[in-house]
């Protein structure tokens, strides 16, 4: 048998290649400015993008069954409106109530777009396309012109500059978003409900006749992107210490850029966690990066769109390579 070799090994790899990729911008980064690969700053990218991280998880898994949703900022303005107001006017005072609260109303929130989705039979992009102007509204008309700020939140706020889930040593945000990703690595690598998404997206008439139920577990992906989106909702609030109705207003971008950059294929059936979280690194870094390396406010979208098109196209040539050479042991 033919062993490959070391680069063979890396360019047959997506998640290998996005290593390389992100440890270039690092290094690039940092000749700039020395201060960047600082322990303190790499807290301080993670915990402010650990909503994005977060939430690229569910949009792995709706892309992985071949679906798009487009409302999940939306949900989670909805849901960390709804608890900053009750903070604010006292009806609650527990931090973990809170964020019950919020990830129970997400869940909610994505279990009413995944039936429509499911069982409705309405195309994705249309039904969260209308619930993504739905669930904005909701948290403007739960505001009432008004917004929860850092002494109306009280203790909450608190949640987000504490190391206390992390022994002292990480911050409570950064151990949030590392749960999720365990968890999901666990359900996607080694349970029946992971191997039926992935099996929905590969081909959802196969899977329907192997016996898996399509619908519910459409809803059921659904119903994960909207329970992530709550809790984002909640942790998002507690980092800005503030609750807002217009609050992560088309970052759903950024975390369908991150699935993409990572390999996430928008057709379905082909993804992976640990892609997921290295194109989440990878636009946590560019977004930390440009205003460091001196790019104006003004150009830096423009930047960081090239950026994420090499990003891509590297990552589309990547798996060529690897469909090639899958090819070619076929025919051996």
């Amino acid at each position: 048998m033919e062993k490959k070799s070391l680069w063979k090994k890396i360019t047959g790899s997506r998640e290998a290649s996005l290593v390389i990729v992100l440890v270039v911008l690092c290094i690039v980064v940092t000749i700039k400015s020395p201060a960047f690969m600082s322990v303190q700053n790499i807290m301080e990218i993670l915990k402010n993008n650990a909503v994005i991280m977060i939430m690229s998880l569910g949009m792995l898994c709706v892309l992985l069954i071949g679906g798009i949703d487009i409302s999940i900022t939306s949900t989670l303005a909805f849901a960390g409106m709804t608890i900053g107001m009750m903070y604010k006017y006292s009806v609650i005072g527990s931090t973990f109530l809170g964020f019950v609260i919020a990830t129970a109303m997400g869940a909610v929130c994505g279990f009413i777009i995944g039936l429509i989705i499911a069982y409705g039979k309405v195309m994705p992009i249309i039904a969260t396309m209308g619930f993504m102007y739905i669930y904005r509204g909701l948290a403007y008309l739960v505001a009432q012109d008004q917004w929860a700020g850092a002494d109306a939140l009280g203790s909450f706020k608190d949640f987000a500059l504490n190391n206390t889930l992390g022994f002292g040593v990480l911050n409570n945000v950064i151990v949030v978003a590392v749960v999720c990703y365990i968890i999901f690595f666990v359900i996607l690598k080694w349970t029946k409900f992971g191997r039926s998404i992935y099996a929905v997206g590969s081909n959802a008439e196969a899977a329907e006749i192997s016996g898996i139920n399509v619908a519910a577990i459409k809803t059921a992906v659904y119903t994960i992107m909207g329970t992530l989106a709550g809790l984002s909702g909640a942790l998002a609030t507690s980092v800005y210490a503030s609750a807002q109705p217009n609050m992560q207003t088309s970052k759903e971008m950024d975390v369908i850029a991150a699935c993409v950059i990572g390999g996430v294929s928008m057709n379905g059936g082909r993804g992976s966690v640990a892609g997921a979280l290295l194109g989440a690194l990878v636009l946590s870094v560019i977004a930390k990066a440009l205003p460091l390396v001196g790019i104006n406010a003004i150009a830096q979208n423009t930047v960081k769109g090239v950026i994420i098109v090499v990003v891509i196209v590297l990552n589309v040539l990547t798996q060529r390579m690897m469909d090639k050479a899958n090819l070619e042991k076929r025919e051996m």
